[in-house]
């Protein structure tokens, strides 16, 4: 096998293989001769494995990432952000004009109600009162905005930090600096039940990054193993020597194909799947079956489809996976433009007890204190009710539009600061009016928490140096425990 500090035997092929070589084959002997033991050892392991472990820029609270993705665009005023001041305007109209997709009329009360919770006293929503029992293990910011109140740009700006062009996902940056602690797992998990969101596997793409570092998609409504994980069962009858004899010669093969194809990021991740996918028959079958947990555990996230996955979460990154993103659902569920008591109340009813479970379990594992949970959506919804239209909604009033002016979002655990509430939106929950807080700096304080500069995690392509929050976003130092 050769190592970065080797000479291949095989003859270049090309002139401008031959300069590669020579040029920078001969700069790597150098630089092997003045670094140390120890610096060349983990250079090694970085040429040969992108996902190997890495050290942060600083040290991090958080070590791993579970993102519990409401998409659609849950309602800010229904769920964390109480407006008693849309009681007294429920059918009247309201002092604002702010653009939405679609037109609204009056002001449209919520159908639920709020109570306070933990000795911080946050109120919070009987849609999501297991989250409340939790609460003062909770940070919520009900001061987010984002850019458009469209989906498909506001959820690329949400996972990708960029609503227009082609950019790799949160959790594709978070692999390519800290790699993960696992390698027979895949570092960065996203699971959706019943088929892809909106935007499909853009969400969790590597964009222009080593495609090692793209997400991988589970569809987590499957029980068996071998419908959640594809042929993740060695089917061709041989014996675990066998088989890597056999990965072996495959893997020379093609890494003679990569060597007359250097720079081929594509290839290299293709290549690095193949292992991958071997080193995962063995410890995703244990890792992805909830039946292996005791009853209680069990019983305490719930038996829906959101509380496998969720528990399934928690088994991840138990197991040093770094970024776990966990969707409700295939399209956009969470996009209540009708009868919004009726979906929002099911929505929750599927994922609120194993969210409160999440914290639960987390924090008795002591594992919160390094693990960032994070709740939310691509946007919020309008206090105002949106109005009838033929073929935009069903034609009630009861209902609300997309709302990237003001909408809550929440974390907790990995250096968080538990009940706490930053920001506020106007007294109608529509505009973020205090303390605002853009998707970019969610972004940069994400980074933070994991150990990194968000202005100095950056990657050269296309003659320039890119990051996740291309040229915005600052730290949200007030949460920060």
């Amino acid at each position: 096998m050769n190592t970065p500090f080797s000479v291949s035997n095989r003859f270049p092929s090309t002139r401008r293989e031959f300069l590669r070589r020579s040029g920078i084959g001969l700069g790597t002997f150098g630089l092997a001769g003045v670094m140390s033991d120890d610096v060349t050892q983990q250079a090694f392991a970085a040429n040969t494995n992108p996902m190997s472990p890495k050290s942060p820029q600083f040290p991090g609270k958080a070590k791993a990432v579970i993102h519990i993705f409401l998409n659609g665009g849950p309602s800010q005023v229904d769920t964390f952000d109480p407006k008693p001041k849309l009681r007294e305007y429920h059918g009247k109209p309201i002092p604002l004009d702010l653009r939405t997709e679609r037109e609204t009329g009056a002001a449209y009360q919520s159908p639920f109600t709020f109570k306070k919770y933990g000795q911080s006293g946050i109120e919070v929503s009987e849609l999501f009162s297991h989250v409340g029992e939790m609460i003062d293990d909770v940070c919520v910011i009900r001061s987010m905005h984002a850019n458009v109140p469209n989906h498909e740009p506001s959820l690329m700006l949400m996972n990708c930090g960029q609503s227009q062009f082609v950019r790799p996902a949160v959790g594709s940056w978070i692999t390519y600096g800290l790699g993960s602690e696992n390698q027979n797992l895949p570092g960065f998990i996203a699971m959706c039940p019943g088929g892809y969101p909106i935007k499909g596997a853009e969400n969790w793409q590597s964009g222009f990054l080593p495609g090692a570092y793209q997400g991988t998609y589970i569809d987590s409504r499957h029980q068996d193993i071998e419908k959640l994980i594809a042929n993740i069962k060695n089917a061709s009858g041989l014996n675990r020597t066998e088989q890597r004899r056999q990965l072996d010669l495959l893997q020379a093969m093609n890494q003679q194909h990569l060597d007359s194809r250097a720079g081929d990021a594509a290839l290299e991740s293709r290549v690095q799947s193949f292992e991958l996918a071997y080193r995962m028959q063995m410890e995703a079958t244990d890792a992805f079956d909830i039946n292996r947990e005791p009853k209680h555990i069990r019983e305490m996230y719930g038996d829906s489809v959101q509380a496998r996955q969720i528990l399934i979460a928690r088994r991840l990154v138990e197991r040093g996976v770094r970024y776990v993103q966990l969707w409700h659902g295939a399209g956009q569920p969470w996009d209540s433009h009708d009868k919004i008591e009726q979906a929002h109340r099911n929505l929750a009813g599927e994922c609120s007890q194993a969210i409160g479970a999440l914290l639960k379990d987390l924090k008795q594992r002591s594992l919160l204190d390094e693990t960032l949970v994070i709740w939310g959506g691509e946007f919020g919804r309008t206090p105002t009710v949106e109005l009838p239209k033929p073929g935009a909604n069903a034609g009630s009033n009861s209902g609300r539009d997309h709302n990237h002016h003001g909408f809550t979002m929440w974390l907790a655990g990995g250096g968080v600061k538990g009940g706490y509430v930053h920001g506020a939106t106007d007294e109608f929950g529509f505009q973020a009016v205090e303390n605002r807080v853009h998707v970019h700096d969610l972004h940069a304080t994400m980074l933070h928490l994991l150990g990194f500069d968000h202005e100095q995690l950056t990657y050269r392509y296309a003659g320039r140096d890119f990051r996740l929050t291309d040229v915005h976003g600052k730290v949200v130092h007030e949460i920060l425990a």
